[in-house]
């Protein structure tokens, strides 16, 4: 298991994010706030008919079920008004393979005679209610999304319950990682804790396509000048960050420019040499590498290289390998569901 993110390609400012969407397809996540309003709404935005696309044991399933498992592994859909074209197709899979687990699952809980209490029932509308500005927001959302009738929201949020209670037991209870193991682990594999010299960082880029001429070279040093002047005028990560999502072109615009630590042999040299020279929080000038690509660095964190001490990574070592087991498990759940089960897509 790999338990320090690492960005291990030289070209760190346009390493693509499947490998995230991946990831987060395969979490299990809460269900109790999956009808939420802006999930609805979304599902008007991007024109989900409610058209079935798949069939599991005969229940039938929709692309408006389906698109709000798009959003939940790419939320910045919201924000940019789509899916990009070029990961598009991984979400639509990822989301499809999750739609179809959680259908399985609820129909286990089902079998097995699961119950939710009223209690945690009431609890949860209660809690539902609470996202909604007026009684009429609330009203308009239920004509709109259940026939305006309390009973059909009732049974999804019944149903979104009942999957998390047998996922609690089926998967997060029994992931759960001690201290003691962890420990375990940590003097099992010493060189996976031998941190390297690595960087944390944001960026706004602005790449000329291949092969540029030089009026395309200087419109690009022209915007990423444009850039910088708005760049400077921000006084915060989520100020950098917005500014990215908004101007940027590298692909970690829609992660607020974010990149996770990154090995400090693994990033071009111009990088490097203006990292090393600023404090957190601080921004470089305009930088120019790799095929003439023009970037702005925000430094978050210069992280020392050398051996790491468990009892300061525990809890986050902890949270990694309960990550690591509650994904085997999650797969090990889906298998079994899966073998007997009959899904048929439209």
């Amino acid at each position: 298991m790999e338990v320090k993110m690492r960005i291990t390609n030289s070209q760190v400012l346009t390493l693509l994010l499947l490998v995230g969407i991946s990831s987060a397809s395969a979490q299990v996540p809460s269900h109790t706030t999956d009808y939420v309003p802006q999930a609805f709404s979304a599902t008007a935005r991007f024109q989900a008919a409610g058209r079935p696309v798949v069939r599991v044991n005969g229940a039938v399933l929709t692309d408006r079920d389906l698109l709000r498992e798009m959003l939940t592994i790419f939320p910045y859909a919201r924000v940019h008004n789509g899916f990009p074209k070029a990961m598009e197709a991984e979400i639509r899979d990822g989301a499809m393979k999750m739609m179809i687990f959680e259908e399985l699952v609820y129909q286990e809980a089902k079998r097995r005679n699961l119950t939710v209490p009223p209690a945690d029932l009431a609890r949860a509308q209660a809690e539902f209610r609470k996202q909604f500005h007026s009684p009429q927001e609330y009203q308009q959302f239920l004509q709109g999304e259940f026939q305006d009738s309390p009973m059909l929201l009732q049974a999804k949020m019944e149903r979104s319950l009942l999957i998390d209670k047998l996922l609690k037991q089926e998967v997060t209870d029994k992931a759960a990682v001690s201290v003691a193991e962890a420990k375990a682990y940590f003097d099992q594999h010493p060189e996976r804790f031998n941190q390297p010299e690595s960087f944390a960082f944001q960026s706004i880029s602005f790449l000329p396509p291949p092969n540029a001429n030089s009026d395309q070279l200087q419109e690009a040093r022209k915007r990423a000048g444009q850039a910088l002047r708005q760049a400077q005028a921000t006084k915060s990560y989520e100020e950098f960050g917005l500014l990215a999502e908004k101007i940027s072109e590298d692909d970690f615009r829609v992660m607020m420019g974010d990149h996770p630590p990154a090995d400090r042999s693994k990033l071009p040299p111009p990088v490097v040499k203006a990292l090393l020279g600023m404090q957190p929080g601080q921004l470089s000038g305009i930088i120019e590498f790799d095929a003439n690509a023009f970037t702005i660095l925000r430094l978050k964190e210069h992280l020392p290289g050398g051996m790491q001490k468990f009892e300061t990574i525990q809890d986050e070592l902890r949270r990694q390998l309960t990550k690591q087991k509650t994904q085997e498990l999650r797969f090990a759940l889906d298998t079994r569901l899966s073998k007997t089960a009959k899904i048929v897509k439209s």
